[in-house]
């Protein structure tokens, strides 16, 4: 119990330093702000979701006492509940029968929370903290986006006034989605960092998933479809579907890749062909799209089905 405790604390510190060293503005503090849910993610996965709990309640209280409510607010919503429930949901299982075979009898075996379905999780942690962050601009989508805007045209002082408003209403437009695109990647990008940690530690309580599996929950294209026709609203409604929109797509990109590494078992040259994806879509960026294409193709006709991948396990109500 003692050293759980310790455990937690220790999270919620190195939790709460990482969150506040943007107060710095230091270059490195971004890398360490979006790192920030990590030491909590492997307390969860590692010690129980009571140890993340208690080191998410004493980083966010330290984090509201040094630098006020707002501070607290912004790390209980952002890091510390993503950090904690995320890590419940990983550790969600249920024990199941087998069925008999002709072999021996039926066996239990247990059975995991779906990844497609944190990933889902992690979307919708995402598009809240994105449409959160925006609302700390503004209740209505031309002041957020005018916000933006002189933001923007600051950041560009060097530039022709021409340019520079041109530029800056551009980025403004386009800042919602992409903010919502990194907080998705960073989301994901922890967890699985935090699996790996407490999996090369020993103590992660579940075995590690196949994400070659990995499939979003077949109601996701219903959401996606409903957001992308909201976007055609306009005002603070279209903003906040062109968010939700924009998180869903980059989840079916990471369904493409896993769609990827499966199609391409077998292959002479899967190393090289999955290294040269992932560096182009490091360098150039676009492959996102192809692979968002994929992962939404995959859904409609089944791919990985059809090629005899096994299918993910049945969720856990």
């Amino acid at each position: 119990m003692i050293s759980s405790l310790l455990i937690a604390l220790a999270a919620g510190a190195a939790s709460a330093v990482m969150f506040a060293s943007i107060v710095s503005g230091a270059l490195v503090s971004i890398f360490l702000f979006y790192l920030a849910p990590l030491p909590l993610m492997v307390a969860c996965l590692g010690w129980g979701p009571m140890t993340a709990t208690i080191g998410g309640i004493a980083a966010a209280t330290s984090l509201g006492l040094m630098f006020g409510m707002g501070y607290l607010a912004i790390f209980a919503i952002t890091i510390a509940l993503p950090a904690w429930w995320l890590g419940h949901l990983a550790l969600l299982g249920r024990t199941v029968e087998a069925p008999a075979s002709v072999t021996g009898p039926a066996e239990q075996k247990a059975e995991w929370y779906p990844i497609g379905r944190i990933l889902l999780w992690i979307a919708v942690f995402a598009s809240i903290t994105t449409m959160a962050a925006l609302l700390t601009l503004g209740t209505d989508s031309e002041t957020i986006l005018g916000t933006l805007k002189r933001s923007f045209a600051r950041i560009m002082t060097g530039r022709t006034e021409g340019d520079s408003e041109t530029i800056a209403n551009t980025v403004a437009m386009i800042a919602p989605s992409a903010a919502s695109v990194v907080a998705i990647i960073t989301l994901t990008l922890n967890l699985w960092l935090a699996g790996r940690i407490t999996s090369t530690s020993g103590r992660l309580k579940r075995p590690w998933p196949d994400l070659r599996t990995l499939a979003l929950p077949p109601m996701t294209m219903v959401a996606l479809c409903v957001a992308i026709a909201l976007t055609f609203l306009g005002g603070i409604v279209g903003m906040f579907a062109q968010i939700v929109s924009a998180t869903l797509l980059m989840a079916y990109a990471l369904t493409g890749f896993a769609t990827l590494h499966a199609l391409t078992i077998g292959l002479g040259s899967r190393t090289i062909v999955l290294s040269m994806v992932y560096a182009m879509t490091l360098v150039l960026g676009w492959p996102i799209l192809v692979a968002a294409c994929l992962g939404l193709a995959d859904a409609f006709f089944g791919f990985r089905q059809r090629l005899g991948e096994r299918q993910p396990p049945e969720t856990v109500a």
